[in-house]
């Protein structure tokens, strides 16, 4: 009862750490800047602008909570000065207010590299220099091991969860050509449980809870970590080349991990599985994005057909099953193939009721129709890429 009352304490307390207002202002922040993006692109915007805030700690926690058994039982512990650092090196990262190098590979690794480059003295003076010493003499198996597990973690959120809420966006192929795209961005907190040595925490709150492993005093701390995803997709439908990365970056946690068990018992084998963690994550950022680049454009104009670039949510196109993706070849039974072409066919049978012919994401063609209320978006909610005028744009 004891240690599930300070488990909870310890989830309160995560809300008392800086980073994790941080992560909200950044997100409310990178929120605008969609909305702003989509009322340029489609004069309305697709999804509230704080989209990115509702994934930010679930299921961010959960995850958290099933590694923090795993920290805990390997016995893996950090001092405050690298966390400190951590903090630093993710506050640095996500200056630009973006989440595209908020990988553990980049904020965990490259905090592994710069303990290395610390002097044994430390630097500055009183809890600067204190920190910076701690920094120092990190344990590197457990700071690799930390590493792993969030690199696994980042991996699964990708995969799982990466393709929720993509933003639609019309953007200028080389041939500067309008063509439409997707961007997700997301960030997640993990946050996890780890060990700190020493009385660093309970000589500033006599209340902590300490445990003694070997003789050892440890503090159990609740440290909020950031995992950022960003990518731009036109190739493909969202989910299937978010997907695909996300089981590439869970792979490379894994091969990580079980690399990481020679760290264990060869301390300096813990540079390498950093500088491969981060070799990796960019190797698999930079293979999607040329990837998709060289690939034929999915959002583009088409011979025959309109090519649904987004939906707008609670719409009558969402209530339809409509997906991005597919193509609308018939409105009404009317042939289109241009978006005005499409507004026209609309008007058919007093706009009371609206049937779709469309080929779904296998080249398969199905049918969709509905009713259609007074209340309900004139255009069905539908976002195309090509000829969007603000007199089209209404739809949204």
């Amino acid at each position: 009862m004891d240690f599930a009352l300070e488990l909870l304490k310890g989830i309160g307390r995560l809300f008392l750490h800086p980073l994790t207002y941080l992560f909200l202002l950044v997100s409310f922040f990178v929120g605008l800047s969609r909305v702003k993006r989509e009322r340029q692109n489609f004069h309305v915007r697709v999804f509230d602008f704080i989209l990115e805030a509702k994934y930010l700690f679930f299921p961010g926690i959960i995850i958290g909570l099933i590694l923090s058994v795993v920290t805990v039982l390997l016995g893996v512990y950090v001092s405050i000065g690298t966390i400190v650092l951590v903090a630093v090196l993710t506050f640095i990262i996500s200056g630009p207010w973006t989440f595209k190098w908020l990988s553990p590979s980049y904020t965990v690794g490259l905090a592994v590299l710069v303990t290395l480059l610390i002097p044994a003295a430390g630097f500055g003076e009183g809890f600067i220099q204190t920190w910076s010493v701690q920094a120092h003499n990190a344990d590197l198996p457990s700071l690799t091991i930390l590493m792993s597990l969030l690199v696994l973690a980042e991996g699964y959120l990708i995969w799982k969860f990466g393709a929720k809420g993509t933003s639609p966006a019309i953007v200028k192929s080389k041939r500067g050509q309008e063509i439409g795209a997707h961007y997700s961005q997301k960030l997640w907190v993990v946050p996890l449980f780890v060990l700190i040595p020493g009385s660093a925490i309970t000589s500033v709150f006599p209340w902590w809870p300490v445990l003694s492993i070997d003789g050892t005093s440890f503090s159990l701390f609740f440290v909020p970590f950031a995992i950022g995803f960003y990518q731009r997709i036109q190739s493909m439908v969202p989910f299937k080349s978010i997907e695909f990365t996300g089981k590439r970056v869970l792979a490379l946690g894994v091969g990580l991990t079980i690399i990481t068990i020679a760290a264990i018992f060869y301390p300096p084998a813990a540079v390498a599985v950093v500088i491969l963690a981060i070799i990796g994550r960019e190797w698999i950022r930079l293979q999607q994005r040329r990837s998709d680049e060289k690939a034929p454009a999915l959002f583009t104009k088409r011979t025959q057909g309109l090519v649904v670039l987004g939906i707008i949510p609670h719409s009558p196109a969402e209530k339809m099953g409509l997906k991005v993706g597919e193509v609308i070849i018939k409105v009404n039974g009317i042939a289109i193939s241009e978006v005005h072409k499409f507004y026209e066919a609309l008007q058919v049978n007093n706009r009371a009721f609206c049937k779709l012919e469309v080929i779904d994401e296998n080249g398969e063609v199905r049918f969709t129709q509905r009713a259609l209320y007074d209340n309900e978006h004139h255009e069905l909610g539908i976002l195309f890429v090509h000829n969007y005028t603000k007199r089209d744009s209404q739809a949204g």
